[in-house]
């Protein structure tokens, strides 16, 4: 049922708990296949944003409608769906790429203040999530709520991940290829 996923479950539990979570198995599959989701939501924000000329306000705005949709029609489904579940993502990095753009170029605070607005929200949203359900774990994601936690982190966390990635590379001097090194070596070092 989980995408990625190699293991078989063992008993009847096992079988419940993978039909009650809507998440798949963080496997290396999904981190590939999250990978290529990513960069579709960062180039598409960018083409819509950019290439098109429609502004982020606009880009921003276009993409949060069509987040909240995949986020409401994700929540309601009664299973994991691989396409919804990964459309959603979609969705998630699409609007995270125009909302950071538009927090940093727009609104005039700039990568600098964008990433921590950002660091705020992503700590705000787990702490809410913790001190709501006692867990922020994405064994746990099977409940409305627990799900909207989990999309409200996944969002912000990527939206995030955009501002750190144009700060690093605009405002540390470092360029896109030294950034790139920088979080590459960060994630080599932590796994």
């Amino acid at each position: 049922m989980n995408f990625g996923s190699s293991a078989k479950p063992q008993c009847q539990s096992d079988y419940i708990a993978e039909a009650a979570t809507k998440v798949p198995e963080v496997t290396l599959g999904f981190w590939i296949i999250k990978i290529a989701a990513t960069t579709l939501g960062e180039t598409g924000g960018d083409s819509v944003t950019m290439t098109l000329t429609w502004g982020y306000l606009v880009g921003t705005a276009i993409f949060l409608l069509a987040l909240v949709v995949l986020v409401v029609l994700q929540i309601a489904a009664k299973r994991f769906h691989p396409f919804l579940y990964w459309a959603t993502i979609v969705a998630s990095t699409t609007f995270g790429t125009t909302m950071a753009d538009f927090a940093d170029r727009s609104l005039g605070i700039g990568y600098t203040g964008g990433s921590t607005l950002l660091v705020g929200c992503v700590l705000t949203t787990l702490a809410l999530w913790y001190w709501s359900l006692g867990s922020i774990s994405v064994a746990t994601v099977n409940t409305p709520k627990v799900e909207a936690f989990y999309w409200a982190t996944i969002t912000f966390s990527q939206t995030l991940g955009t501002a750190l990635g144009d700060w690093t590379a605009d405002t540390t001097g470092l360029g896109y290829e030294g950034g790139a090194l920088v979080f590459a070596g960060a994630k080599a070092e932590s796994g």
